[in-house]
């Protein structure tokens, strides 16, 4: 269930402009019955039911706490930007996406409902710390400085990519001196704004003019400005990448830059961290895992088990 507030509509129109966006640069080239244009955008976010047959594992249930259990319900904040992640369907009312399936998923097995709410990607992390929700969803990256304040429970493998577009000289980012004197379009609060900033000091060092950083908190603002030539490159998540540039022509995803562990997140020391974990570990076994990621077609994102809080990849 989506909680209707004035942040929530304001975060669904935000997702519906990205989902606009991807529509209207689909545009230029194609036609709609190859599958290839303006129509495509919306056809090609799948609706195939995968979840409804999941029954509830009364081993993994046990692991939750008693209090969760007596109430029947985990409060979960979503954040909502484009697919395969989580973005609204052509209602503009109904979510879909990787990070829906895998929280109503989760739910079916522990026998709890999942009482969602949309929220802002870069205020999920700090609301759970508060106790405001129980977890979080939003493509959150496992890195090392995440854990020092958020727990982790890992379902995907996703991580960092780029993308530009066919025009560019680029052709694989291998290190980000690479992007000296380029303008970088990246999602604001993300470990992309944070990469980027962390290393800013590569190209001084190299003697470059250094890399000009746009942050954007709308999806569709983001791709427009790359196809408007207001920005060079767009970094952001390698699935979201890949099937962002499907439907845009004059786009090119160019390479996987760095592989990170995708986790639902929850306040550190959370109890529900051993239940949801043997959850997705249910989900792998009865095969419902692979049906989600052959729907979003991220199957080269499989984990080969779930993991609390891991390491970051480096």
């Amino acid at each position: 269930m989506t909680t209707s507030t004035p942040r929530a509509t304001a975060l669904r129109a935000a997702a519906l402009l990205a989902t606009a966006a991807l529509a209207l640069t689909a545009c230029g080239s194609g036609d709609p019955s190859d599958g290839t244009g303006p129509a495509a955008a919306t056809a090609r976010i799948p609706t195939t039911d995968v979840v409804s047959g999941v029954t509830k594992d009364p081993a993994a249930a046990k692991l939750l706490p008693a209090g969760v259990r007596a109430r029947g319900s985990l409060s979960l904040a979503s954040s909502v930007g484009s697919p395969p992640s989580a973005t609204y369907l052509p209602d503009g009312r109904t979510l879909a996406g990787q990070d829906i399936d895998f929280a109503d998923a989760v739910g079916k097995v522990l026998g709890v409902r999942i009482k969602r709410e949309v929220a802002g990607f870069e205020a999920i992390l700090p609301a759970l710390g508060s106790g405001k929700y129980d977890l979080g969803t939003g493509n959150f990256g496992v890195t090392d400085e995440r854990r020092r304040t958020i727990d982790f429970v890992t379902y995907v493998n996703d991580g960092q990519g780029f993308a530009a577009r066919e025009d560019s000289p680029l052709r694989k980012v291998t290190s980000l001196r690479q992007l000296c004197g380029l303008t970088v379009a990246t999602g604001a609060g993300t470990t992309f704004e944070t990469t980027l900033e962390e290393n800013a000091h590569l190209c001084k060092e190299a003697g470059k003019q250094p890399y000009d950083v746009k942050t954007y908190a709308e999806q569709g603002a983001l791709w427009i400005s790359l196809q408007q030539g207001r920005s060079d490159v767009v970094m952001s998540t390698i699935n979201g990448l890949r099937y962002a540039v499907k439907q845009q022509p004059g786009l090119r995803f160019l390479n996987e830059f760095k592989r990170l562990d995708v986790g639902f997140a929850f306040k550190k020391g959370t109890p529900l961290a051993p239940a949801v974990r043997a959850a997705v570990n249910r989900l792998k076994k009865d095969g419902t895992y692979d049906r989600i990621l052959k729907k979003w077609g991220t199957g080269p994102s499989a984990i080969a088990t779930s993991r609390i809080s891991p390491p970051e990849v480096k």
